[in-house]
């Protein structure tokens, strides 16, 4: 016999007193109240045992936010781009001004059987990672093929695509479509870069004889320098070539190839010619940069944001009598609106405002002068020069609020 039925026996067949029989079976007296009005409300269902479950969970999903879910799902898969957890927590955020965790999209994905399972990988923390630490410090090369189509569909000619992408912010600088990538066309897209975005302090690529002849050997034109190479030379620019046959040196410019041709395969119009491949590279790389977020980037940044808010390497000259002490650091505006920084062994507050509170923040110095940076939006939130006679930066406006 239950709990249940006992403790009805014996207050309504034997009728003792409920005082009695809750100190007997060690219960409240209030909760075998309830049970009685229960029982004569329900009868013999009162005893059996009731769900714990609430009658409502405040902390949930709502219905909306998971059918948003998956349809940035589904949108962002079918136009190629990157449909993960937290490219959807990105754009859940940026564009919908929802806050939802990377487990709980991840939960809600798997549940609607849109993630397939995967053979356990490698952790992450056995990776070593390689990246510059500052725009324009190294630049990445490469080209891949892509096929062109008919307009009834067949295969059509095949060209060659040539990316020069930043190392540090993975800023995609130029992509773009040839019949065949020369020599001639690797110098020329290399010179038109550097117009646009300054001579960079380092380049790396694979051996290939547009990029250098240094493997040459035995073949025609051994011994001397393409043109590229020339021309890295007469900037001060240094070149570095990877190992052969060991492709992930060049992993970055490797990575985003392989994203933009799952892009270009699935838009619904294939080019039929070099112009209309170039004309969906340019739509590509300007969502790729701007509006795409990027999951090598801290907090999710667009490539974009890194590359234009951090100061920008140059090519050593070699003779510079100039030793700055040059540094990036991460960091977060503490409750009170501010950060620390070091300088020679003593610790500086730097005011940023409250208004900031919890913002992450990418600082950047060159001896004394110091930049602050909104590590999402690249928004420059502070400028100074480290007074170091005062152990506290203010901002320089009044205390409290801002009105």
């Amino acid at each position: 016999m239950t709990l249940n039925r006992l403790l009805i026996t014996s207050v309504m067949i034997e009728n003792r007193p409920v005082r009695e029989v809750a100190a007997q079976y060690g219960v409240s007296q209030s909760w075998l109240y309830e049970l009685l009005a229960r029982y004569k409300a329900e009868g013999e269902t009162a005893l059996e045992p009731s769900s714990r479950r609430p009658h409502s969970v405040p902390t949930t999903t709502p219905t909306e936010t998971v059918d948003l879910i998956l349809e940035l799902r589904e949108k962002l898969t079918t136009t190629g781009l990157d449909a993960g957890p937290d490219t959807i927590k990105w754009h859940l955020e940026h564009h919908h001004r929802t806050v939802v965790s990377r487990a709980t999209i991840a939960r809600y994905l798997t549940k609607a059987g849109l993630v397939v399972p995967e053979p356990k990988k490698k952790p992450k923390s056995s990776y070593i990672r390689f990246a510059a630490a500052m725009p324009n410090e190294t630049w990445q090369s490469d080209f891949t093929h892509y096929r062109l189509r008919h307009p009834d569909g067949r295969p059509g000619a095949d060209t060659e695509i040539l990316t020069w992408l930043d190392d540090c912010s993975r800023y995609a600088l130029s992509v773009t479509a040839h019949h065949r990538v020369t020599g001639p066309i690797v110098l020329a897209t290399f010179r038109t870069t550097v117009a646009e975005h300054g001579i960079p302090a380092s380049t790396l690529t694979d051996n290939g004889m547009v990029f250098t002849t240094r493997l040459s050997q035995g073949k025609k034109g051994a011994g001397t320098r393409n043109g590229f190479e020339t021309e890295l030379r007469r900037l001060n620019v240094v070149q570095k070539n990877g190992r052969p046959n060991h492709p992930t040196t060049q992993g970055k410019v490797e990575r985003f190839q392989q994203t933009m041709k799952k892009w270009l395969h699935a838009q619904p119009e294939q080019p039929t010619t070099i112009d209309d491949l170039q004309a969906l590279i340019d739509a590509f790389v300007e969502e790729y940069n701007d509006h795409r977020p990027h999951r090598s980037l801290p907090h999710r940044a667009t490539p974009a944001t890194v590359y234009t808010s951090r100061p920008k390497a140059t090519p050593s000259t070699g003779d510079r009598d100039d030793d700055t002490h040059d540094r990036v650091r991460n960091d977060k505006v503490d409750k009170s609106g501010k950060i620390t920084w070091r300088y020679h062994g003593q610790m500086y507050s730097i005011g940023i405002g409250r208004t900031h509170t919890g913002t992450r923040v990418i600082i950047l110095s060159q001896d004394l002068d110091i930049r602050v940076i909104d590590a999402a939006t690249g928004e420059l939130l502070r400028e100074l020069v480290l007074d170091t006679s005062k152990r506290y930066q203010g901002t320089g406006r009044p205390p409290g609020p801002t009105r």
